[in-house]
């Protein structure tokens, strides 16, 4: 990466951390309470707001049951903080519902668990953010016309805090959240105060609202389910234990029992003013139920500004537990292979910066097609969070049946109580909001719970094949290499990739050049080796796989063909890559082609010295197989590494995770391979970077020493199965591309099915 990009990343997001640091980025509970309860805490901001809009239908008079429909709700809230508590103490690992219910009720269970929950954090982003444009927008309504623009904006402000860490996002997230709570219960306690003498009434009291409908019990039902965004992000302390500082699970079930206390206190406070006040809410009013409550008990003055800034700064902030929990549990999602593997990585400040910006994404995606409308969007909202309380919940009652600890069987009812109470909720929500946008999340829920069967499926399968005994590669030795350089002008990188072949001693060596004064000039450059010209006009691709197709049909099974592609490079810069795509596409094609191994010999023109003989053999060759696992694709690279006859042989890792480290130890002294695996450590996830320091130990200079990096790589059949995948090798390709004296040789592994 060039200077400018690198000092603009940090100037962004700060220096980077090492893997050492971990553990001092994890959150005391005074941090983690805003970092996960902020979506918590922001429901109480239009929690009592969406009961009213329902309850508007049935006319003015109906609004006289918000309290008592809001007390019900707080006790369903209570049981479910409860019942996250017993899951937080068993699971002390995270995962929350979805490892709850994966190892309790099924892999179905688990996928449905995972999808609905990815969804529900992807709508805490754009609902608690569009509630924050909303707030800011009933404070300043000049910039109502601006709202859609506003609302992505916050998003990006939200993602770049996070990507500076969660112990950063804390710090940055702890003023407003904790202002936020001092903010309520200052307007709470004002207004109870004031109530004594007859409490003041909201502007909007004496307005009048026709019936539309009469207040029936599916009206009623329909308000409870509305006001059950009470409950939104609940569940993100237990999806994000591993987070707290330790002991974790006992921190994560205090900050749980904190927010239990603020949630409820906060939503009954504000229903019992909304009340006595005779706040009149109905979709599109120009003020909010907490703006026209502050109004009615200070008035248009300095505090009824600072609720509304509090507010609108919480429920923009309130995206933070999404951007918390989506990453977490992506990452364990990708461990158990139901997501691409890519959101197990974790970026230059310790977070997992792919789900971070993933969420974002869908996010912005999701408020631009809604056009930041709250109530369209609040309405996809609570299918998946009860979905995941209520499977949760059962799940862990399973397991108290099964471990039978002490006290289980109060556990066990604890968590049965609020496994039902839940279920009957979401059959409520699913029947009151399917018609107004529920179904969508109904129909999207199956869908990505069949894409992550799919990933699942996808990685099962290549595991099973990289392990398969039909498919392990022989004993294959120097005898059984063969090599064929393609020329395409006669230069120094030409008589570099000739030392090298020869250094190698191949079986045979041919050159091959479409071009017939090329193929002059190689007979008096190579005069001991067979010189091909491919007949024909047009593009390359055709005439050359039709070589290598018949070239490879002549080989046995056991020999390797090996393509050499020298290149001259007119610079070290990037824009190399840039400047010759036609190279680098051919080069990828080719990882395509069966049984055929591609080298990259390449020469930076400064580095060319006019008076070396460039077709030197090399006295010295370090042979490096980069390992990620046990398995056939590395045998096959090993055994590759053999033929081209090295100085040294051996096979490096790198450790990024632990027990992925040690797992790998073991498994390669179970295969007894007879070369010595070193793991070389990677304090910034850097595999790239890590291995360019690893390599330049060996002094190579291209001339007397070369360094040959292997690469084993596993090609799948489809295209769109690529994606699945980290493309490690393509890093590595890049980070060595201008490193003197460093040759790269890709060994792919086809996968069949």
């Amino acid at each position: 990466m060039s200077k400018a990009p690198t000092a603009f990343k940090r100037i962004m997001l700060g220096r980077p951390m090492s893997s050492g640091e971990l553990e001092h980025t994890l959150l005391p509970k005074r941090l983690a309470l805003p970092v996960f309860a902020s979506d918590a805490l922001s429901s109480m901001a239009y929690a009592t707001q969406e009961i009213l809009i329902v309850l508007a239908l049935a006319g003015t008079a109906a609004l006289s049951v918000v309290f008592p429909i809001s007390i019900a709700v707080s006790v369903l809230l209570a049981i479910v903080i409860t019942s996250y508590r017993q899951i937080v103490r068993a699971y002390p690992g995270g995962g929350g519902a979805y490892v709850v219910a994966r190892e309790n009720l099924g892999f179905t269970a688990g996928l449905g668990v995972g999808a609905a929950l990815l969804l529900d954090y992807i709508l805490t982003v754009s609902v608690s953010i569009t509630a924050g444009g909303d707030a800011i927008v009933s404070a300043f309504p000049e910039l109502a016309s601006h709202k859609l623009g506003l609302t992505i904006a916050l998003i990006l402000l939200v993602t770049l805090a996070n990507l500076r860490g969660s112990k950063e996002s804390g710090r940055l997230f702890a003023v407003p959240t904790y202002g936020f709570v001092l903010a309520m219960y200052a307007l709470i306690f004002t207004g109870l105060v004031k109530c004594i003498g007859g409490c003041p009434q909201a502007a909007s009291a004496d307005h009048h609202l026709d019936p539309v409908s009469g207040i029936t019990l599916f009206l009623l039902l329909k308000a409870f389910a509305a006001g059950t965004t009470a409950l939104t992000g609940v569940e993100a302390i237990a999806e994000g234990v591993p987070v707290f500082r330790f002991p974790q699970s006992r921190n994560a079930a205090t900050t749980l029992g904190v927010l239990g206390v603020l949630s409820i206190s906060m939503f009954v406070g504000m229903s019992w003013l909304t009340d006595r006040t005779n706040v009149v809410y109905e979709h599109g009013a120009e003020l909010t139920s907490v703006a026209q409550v502050a109004e009615a008990v200070y008035g248009r003055g300095f505090m009824f500004y600072v609720t509304q800034v509090a507010t609108a700064l919480i429920l923009i902030l309130a995206a933070n537990t999404a951007y918390t929990g989506f990453p977490v549990l992506a990452s364990i999602l990708a461990q158990d292979r139901m997501m691409p593997r890519q959101f197990r990585s974790r970026g230059d400040r310790l977070v997992f910066s792919n789900g971070i910006v993933i969420l974002a994404i869908f996010a912005s995606l999701l408020v631009y097609v809604f056009d930041a409308n709250l109530t369209q969007l609040i309405q996809l909202y609570l299918v998946g969070v009860f979905l995941s309380f209520t499977l949760a919940q059962f799940g862990t009652v399973m397991r108290w049946r099964r471990t039978r600890e002490p006290k289980w069987q109060r556990s066990a009812t604890i968590n049965a109580v609020g496994g039902a109470v839940t279920g009957i909720v979401l059959i409520v929500v699913i029947v009151t909001k399917f018609m107004t946008g529920a179904w969508i999340i109904i129909l999207a829920t199956p869908a990505v719970m069949f894409l992550m069967r799919s990933i699942y499926l996808h990685y099962t399968d290549v595991s099973e094949q990289l392990a398969d005994e039909q498919r392990r590669p022989v004993d294959r030795r120097p005898g059984n290499q063969h090599m064929v350089i393609l020329v395409s002008t006669v230069d120094a990188s030409v008589t570099r990739a000739l030392g090298y072949a020869r250094s190698a001693r191949p079986s045979s060596l041919t050159v091959i050049t479409t071009d017939r004064a090329v193929h002059a000039a190689c007979r008096g450059l190579a005069r001991d080796m067979e010189i091909h010209l491919l007949e024909g006009r047009g593009p390359i691709r055709p005439r050359l796989k039709e070589y290598l197709t018949s070239r490879r049909s002549e080989l046995s099974d056991d020999d390797f063909l090996t393509l050499l592609i020298p290149e001259v490079l007119q610079s070290g810069s990037l824009f190399e890559v840039l400047r010759r795509p036609g190279i680098h596409r051919l080069k990828g094609w080719l990882l395509n082609e069966p049984g055929v191994q591609v080298m990259d010999i390449p020469l930076v023109k400064q580095e060319i010295d006019p008076y070396a003989d460039q077709a030197h053999e090399p006295a010295r060759n370090y042979a490096i197989v980069l390992v990620a696992g046990v398995h056939n694709a590395t045998l096959q690279a090993i055994e590759y590494a053999e033929t081209l006859r090295p100085t040294d042989l051996r096979a490096v890792s790198f450790g990024l995770d632990p027990a992925e480290t040690e797992k790998l130890g073991t498994s390669w002294l179970a295969a007894a391979i007879p070369h010595p695996l070193e793991i070389d450590d990677a304090p910034f996830r850097d595999l790239g970077r890590s291995l360019l320091s690893y390599i330049r130990a060996f002094e190579p200079d291209g001339h007397n020493t070369v360094v040959t990096v292997v690469l084993p790589e596993f090609v799948t059949k489809k295209s769109r199965h690529r994606i699945l995948h980290g493309q490690t090798a393509l890093i590595i390709k890049r980070h060595l591309l201008f490193e003197p004296g460093v040759v790269t040789v890709s060994v792919p592994y086809h996968l069949e099915r």
